[in-house]
């Protein structure tokens, strides 16, 4: 239960995320993210300079409610309509109708611009950045290019088309048409070509010899298109009757024309059109008018000859009580039913609001029933008059409306105003509203952020390297030492013909203090060895088993042990140039071959008690001289001269030398390199070892930096799987 339990616990550490050991990468590989932050930074600096900038005009327009203040009776008054919607007049100012307007007046379908660069056309346009003088470079634009037409007018095939431009100086220029003819043409002359129906003139031109610009006459719908593209319009607040119009463009200027033009168009169009209504209103008055009089006229005669029939003057005072009363309470019905519409959108017939205008509506009609009872009580030839006046009063009512609607119908169609009034006009600010730098460049730098701490993890994580003894200890090797990372020795090596000695020159290094912790591990570590002699070599190149073997070297020698230090990479041998050994001096494929004895090969060297035997002149077959049985016999013989024999051996993975070597030497030390050798590389080195015989005794974690170490992660050596190793200096 315990164990499962336990197993369970590891599984959930697993699984966590360990926010240290992240942190600790991410800052291991710090130079590396500012590296991609400052490289989006840059590519945001460019994105910003090599954008034309963008800017925006605005203006508020107010759409007033047609309100009937003309004095239509309600019947008419339906007849002219409501105000539209403010989704519908946004429609409208969207419209062809209105914005080709707009484009008539301020020639929006003409477009001249000078040719851009490829890629940093803008930049090279704005920007004051010296360049070469050459022929293809002076076609495209720079600062100070302009150019303005007064006139452009183009046949309809070649709507669209492109018309080039070429400036020649001092106001000349030369044009190319689409066909491929060429005109010549001068500032402020018109340039024609009647047979085809062309004419052109320039009113501005300032660039410099050889300046190329781009004319075009864009089709309508297309240039139409473009604009409403840039134009936006929205209500302010629900139903407030408040339109924002915005409108981009590439100069302020032009986005504050453009917007003034497309709102007086907009402007122009709705009076035209309340015009119009008022024509036609006035028109179906003005048709009605005659009607009426003759209905005005038609009741007086009725009246009057009743009258004279019946020699009646007058309906009587109790007549008049009644035709009066029987008016007020049919224009109080005509209130009722009004309320009642508004009343009826806002509560059921249930709520109490209309259930007592209900109880008022039956107690009018009730009392107007009554009224026109006592009506009928009348003796009939009251009752006639009293008709006969009702009928002409409401004639007199109809035609006195009509008369006064078609007179205020004339003054609105003579006024000429619609029920738009512009609130704001047009104003564009000189600051661009894009790019916007700040935010363009923080989001490029954030970006560039990410990807730099994406990569560092990335190949932190994917990109496995020995970052530790543990590393290498659960690989079943020993570490005998971990050394430090020597930067000044590993710069020099690069510059210099002959390799320091840190043994000598700093003795008081930690790395030096590793190589003597080497050393005692080695000690107690050859007891049982059967010659003296331990053999480093090393998984790839580039590991720094030389420097470890030569500087081991002087520090075992140090100690009073008397050492000899061999040079067994026959290929591409270094130990000479630690201690300024000629590359001609006889060597070990000397003694191999036979040319010379031991004693003429071994190099006495500055430090006491260490004895160089270095590789000698390069040999053609430096795998077939270490397979004989030389080379055991010449351990035994340094086994007996010498107190430790050290053998600096070629990598594992690049020959097979270092396995023949080993079966004869007394333990094989592996040398592996922190935050470059992969452990992949050392269990294959591990394993070819052990196919021919060899077991490695240990091994040594070099170049060990514990900044780097403490981040486990995002390290600046990359693991390189090529393993040639020729023959060379």
């Amino acid at each position: 239960m315990t164990e499962q339990l336990q197993t369970q616990s590891d599984a959930n550490r697993d699984d966590e995320i360990d926010l240290v050991d992240l942190f600790g990468r991410l800052w291991a590989g710090k130079f590396r993210i500012l590296a991609f932050f400052l490289l989006g930074a840059l590519a945001g600096l460019f994105y910003i300079f090599n954008t034309p900038p963008t800017y925006q005009a605005d203006g508020l327009l107010q759409l007033e409610e047609k309100a009937n203040t003309l004095g239509l009776p309600d019947g008419l008054a339906d007849l002219s309509g409501d105000s539209p919607r403010a989704v519908t007049e946004i429609e409208i100012i969207r419209s062809r109708m209105v914005v080709g307007r707009a484009i008539s007046r301020l020639n929006l379908d003409w477009d001249a611009k000078p040719v851009p660069a490829p890629l940093v056309g803008h930049l090279l346009a704005t920007q004051d950045i010296p360049i070469p003088r050459w022929d293809f470079l002076t076609r495209f634009a720079r600062p100070g290019d302009a150019i303005r037409l007064d006139l452009l007018d183009v046949p309809p095939a070649w709507l669209g088309e492109e018309i080039y431009l070429m400036s020649e100086g001092q106001g000349r220029f030369v044009l190319t048409l689409p066909n491929g003819q060429e005109l010549q043409g001068q500032v402020g002359a018109p340039v024609l070509a009647e047979d085809i129906g062309f004419s052109l003139r320039v009113g501005a031109l300032v660039a410099e010899p050889g300046r190329i610009f781009v004319l075009e006459q864009l089709p309508e719908l297309e240039a139409i298109e473009r604009v409403t593209d840039s134009l936006s319009i929205s209500e302010q607040g629900r139903n407030s009757g408040i339109l924002r119009m915005t409108y981009e463009a590439g100069s302020p200027e032009t986005a504050r024309r453009t917007l003034d033009a497309i709102a007086q168009a907009y402007l122009a169009q709705n009076a035209d059109r309340s015009a119009a209504e008022a024509e036609s209103s006035l028109a179906f008055v003005e048709s009605q008018l005659p009607a009426a009089r003759e209905t005005v006229e038609e009741a007086e005669a009725a009246l009057a000859s009743f009258r004279e029939e019946e020699e009646t003057v007058a309906l009587g005072a109790e007549g008049e009580a009644l035709l009066t009363q029987i008016r007020a309470l049919e224009t109080e019905l005509i209130d009722l039913a009004g309320l009642e519409e508004e009343i009826a959108e806002r509560y059921t017939p249930n709520h109490p609001e209309y259930q007592r205008l209900l109880a008022n509506r039956t107690r009018i009609e009730e009392r107007l029933s009554s009224l026109r009872e006592e009506v009928r009580a009348l003796p009939a030839t009251q009752r006639e008059v009293l008709n006969l006046t009702q009928d002409l009063e409401l004639a007199r009512e109809v035609f006195v409306q009509l008369r006064n609607r078609a007179q205020e119908l004339r003054v609105l169609r003579a006024s000429n105003i619609g029920n738009v009034r512009i609130v704001d006009t047009a104003r564009a600010p000189q600051e661009p509203a894009a790019p916007r730098k700040a935010i363009i460049l923080a989001l490029a730098g954030l970006f560039g952020l990410l990807v730099g701490a994406g990569y560092v993890l990335a190949q932190s994580y994917l990109r496995k390297t020995v970052d530790g003894s543990q590393d290498l200890e659960a690989m079943g090797l020993p570490v005998f030492a971990t050394l430090n990372r020597q930067a000044s020795a590993l710069k020099s090596m690069k510059v210099r013909k002959t390799h320091p000695l840190v043994a000598l020159d700093t003795p008081q290094d930690l790395f030096v203090e590793g190589l003597r912790s080497l050393r005692t591990g080695l000690h107690f570590g050859m007891l049982d060895a059967e010659t003296r002699s331990v053999v480093f070599t090393g998984p790839a190149p580039g590991v720094g088993k030389s420097f470890i073997s030569a500087n081991f070297a002087v520090v075992a020698a140090q100690s009073g042990q008397k050492v000899c230090l061999v040079d067994a990479d026959m290929r591409r041998g270094q130990q000479r140039k630690y201690f300024d050994i000629s590359r001609a001096h006889p060597g070990l494929a000397n003694v191999l071959s036979g040319e010379v004895d031991l004693a003429s090969a071994l190099t006495a060297t500055r430090v006491e008690n260490l004895t160089v035997l270095s590789s000698g002149p390069f040999p053609p077959n430096p795998s077939e001289l270490l397979m004989r049985e030389d080379l055991s016999n010449l351990i035994k013989t340094l086994d007996g001269d010498f107190d430790l024999i050290i053998i600096d051996a070629p990598p594992v993975l690049a020959v097979t030398d270092p396995a023949v070597i080993g079966r004869a030497a007394g333990a094989v030390i592996a040398v592996t390199r922190f935050g470059q050798t992969h452990p992949g590389e050392v269990m294959a080195m591990k394993k070819m070892l052990e196919n021919a015989g060899v077991k490695l005794s240990g091994a040594i974690l070099n170049d060990f930096d514990p900044k780097r170490a403490r981040g486990r992660g995002g390290y600046s050596y990359a693991y390189n799987a090529r393993y040639s190793y020729q023959q060379g200096d």
